[in-house]
C-alpha cells in the first residue's frame, strides 16, 4: 500500500503571484494579510455544510492535511485575483492551480489540475464559499473554464463581515465613477459595475479561447507539414507560395528570392510545430 506522502505531489503548496504582480486594492491586501494570519483550513465554518433553504448540516470530518494545505494556498490565490465589483475570481482553475503549485505533469507531458479542481468542486463549492458557473464555448463546442464567484461566507473564513465587503464595493464604485466623471461620462450603479465586470471577463475568456483555437489549428497544420519528408514539405510550401504571389511578384522575387521565402516558411513552421501556447 502506497502512503499518502508518496502519491501527493507537492505536500506544501504555496501561492506564488504571477510575474507581473500587479498592485492590488487595499481591501484585497487586507484580506490576503488576514488569510495569511488565520488558518482558514481549520476555521469553524469548515464544519458547517451549507444546504438549500437556509438549512445547515454539521460536518464531523476534519479536512485531511493535504487538502488543508491546498486550501490555504488556494484562498490566497483567489483573493489575489478577486474583482471587488463583479465578485469574480479573474483567473481560471488551471491558472490558480499553477500558481499554487498544485498542477502536475505526467511523463507523457499531460497536465493535471485534479487536486485544485476537486478542492473547489468537492469542498469549497458545496460548503458555500464559492459558486461556479460554466459557459458554453461556441468556437470549440465545449465548456469554457469555470467562472468562480466568492461569496460573503468566503470572507467570513477570514473574519471579514459582509458589511465590510459591501463597504469595499462602495469604495471601489466611487473610484470607478471618479474616473468616469473625469472622462466626461455618467456615473454607474453597483449593479452596472457588476454587470460590466462580468461582461468584460466573459469577452476576455472568449477572446483567449478563440486565439488559442487559432494557434492550435496553425500548430496542427505545421506538424502535418513537418512530419513529411523535408523535400516534400518544401515542395508543398513552394506550391502554396506560387499560388499566393502574382506573376509580376514572382518575376521580381526570382528563383533565389523564392527559395529564401521557402526556407523562411519551413523554419517558421518547424518552430510553430514545437511551440506551446503562451498562457500569460
Amino acid at each position: 500500500m502506497i502512503s499518502r506522502k508518496l502519491y501527493i505531489h507537492n505536500p506544501n503548496p504555496i501561492f506564488i503571484p504571477p510575474k507581473h504582480n500587479k498592485r492590488r486594492p487595499s481591501f484585497i491586501c487586507y484580506a490576503m494579510k488576514r488569510a495569511s494570519e488565520i488558518d482558514v483550513a481549520r476555521c469553524e465554518l469548515n464544519y458547517i455544510l451549507q444546504v438549500k433553504n437556509n438549512t445547515f448540516l454539521k460536518r464531523f470530518r476534519r479536512l485531511n492535511e493535504h487538502r488543508a494545505c491546498a486550501m490555504r494556498a488556494m484562498v490566497l490565490a483567489m483573493l489575489y485575483h478577486f474583482n471587488i465589483s463583479s465578485e469574480l475570481v479573474q483567473a481560471s482553475v488551471e491558472q490558480l492551480s499553477d500558481e499554487c503549485g498544485l498542477s502536475t505533469v505526467s511523463k507523457a507531458g499531460n497536465k493535471s489540475i485534479t487536486r485544485a479542481s476537486r478542492l473547489i468542486t468537492n469542498f469549497m463549492e458545496p460548503m458555500g464559499f464559492v459558486t461556479c458557473k460554466k459557459t458554453w464555448d461556441r468556437i470549440l463546442g465545449n465548456y469554457m473554464p469555470k467562472m468562480i464567484t466568492l461569496t460573503p461566507l468566503f470572507f467570513m473564513l477570514l473574519g471579514i463581515s459582509e458589511k465590510k465587503l459591501i463597504n469595499a464595493k462602495k469604495q471601489q464604485l466611487g473610484w470607478i465613477n471618479k474616473n468616469l466623471i473625469n472622462k466626461g461620462l455618467k456615473p454607474i450603479t453597483m449593479t452596472d459595475a457588476k454587470r460590466r465586470s462580468k461582461d468584460t471577463q466573459i469577452k476576455n475568456i472568449f477572446k483567449y479561447r478563440i486565439s488559442k483555437h487559432a494557434f492550435y489549428k496553425k500548430k496542427r497544420h505545421a506538424q502535418r507539414l513537418i512530419s513529411l519528408d523535408e523535400k516534400e514539405a518544401r515542395q508543398t510550401i513552394l506550391r502554396a507560395l506560387v499560388s499566393k504571389y502574382t506573376v509580376s511578384e514572382l518575376t521580381k522575387l526570382g528563383p533565389s528570392g523564392l527559395k529564401k521565402q521557402v526556407n523562411i516558411s519551413y523554419y517558421y513552421l518547424r518552430k510553430i510545430a514545437t511551440n506551446t501556447y503562451p498562457e500569460n
